[in-house]
């Protein structure tokens, strides 16, 4: 036998063997089950439930507890939001926050929010916030957010109405300053529900303004 010849065969036989290799792990590659991770599976896969808290709190309020979060403007460029028992009451989404102070009322034994407004501290009719702060009732919570500016047209008798809604702040608020509050009108001590930033140019965030503060907590309903 010549030596092409035997080359021939030798590959015919290689041929063959390679054919047959390839058709016997096909056909068991299709006959395999294909698992898929948990992730991509169908309804028979343990299901992950993201739970989320009432305004994005850290941690849950327990039962007969609000849950609440606030947050100052930054600067003059992003306005505050007041969220309570997840209802977002003032925000610059909704368009309804201003320059100055941001006040929401919130019944403190039903969460019902009552009313909400926004008072420019810096050219704005104070009168405005002195005559909303005396007409709060009693058993209602109190929440502020500052933005911009909270504190040039702030005079005496709005610093002891707010001092007796339980803010330790109020008597040192200023010209840019940031501040979060919730109180309440018949609160028997000082709250402690604040955070105060002064306006510093040695420590500012921002240029002119200190950073944005964010309050979050759950505050006791009040049982009738």
């Amino acid at each position: 036998m010549r030596v092409t010849d035997l080359l021939r065969i030798l590959a015919l036989i290689f041929v063959l063997i390679t054919s047959w290799i390839f058709i016997y792990g096909y056909f068991s590659f299709s006959k395999r089950t294909i698992g898929l991770p948990p992730w991509l599976a169908g309804s028979d896969s343990k299901k992950i439930r993201v739970v989320k808290n009432k305004c994005g709190l850290r941690k849950p309020c327990a039962d007969n507890y609000f849950a609440f979060k606030i947050c100052s403007g930054a600067a003059n460029v992003v306005g505050p939001s007041i969220c309570f028992e997840d209802h977002m009451i003032m925000s610059p989404v909704k368009n309804n926050v201003g320059r100055g102070l941001n006040i929401a009322l919130v019944n403190g034994t039903t969460g019902m929010v009552l009313k909400q407004d926004y008072f420019d501290m810096y050219a704005g009719d104070v009168e405005l916030l002195v005559k909303f702060l005396k007409g709060i009732p009693d058993g209602i919570l109190v929440l502020v957010a500052s933005y911009d500016d909270p504190g040039t047209k702030m005079n005496d008798e709005i610093r002891a109405l707010f001092s007796a809604l339980g803010s330790s702040n109020a008597n040192q608020l200023g010209f840019r300053d940031s501040w979060v509050f919730l109180g309440a009108k018949d609160i028997k001590n000082k709250s402690p529900f604040e955070q105060f930033l002064k306006n510093n140019p040695d420590t500012n965030k921002y240029e002119g303004w200190p950073e944005m503060l964010e309050l979050e907590g759950c505050v006791p309903q009040k049982i009738l």
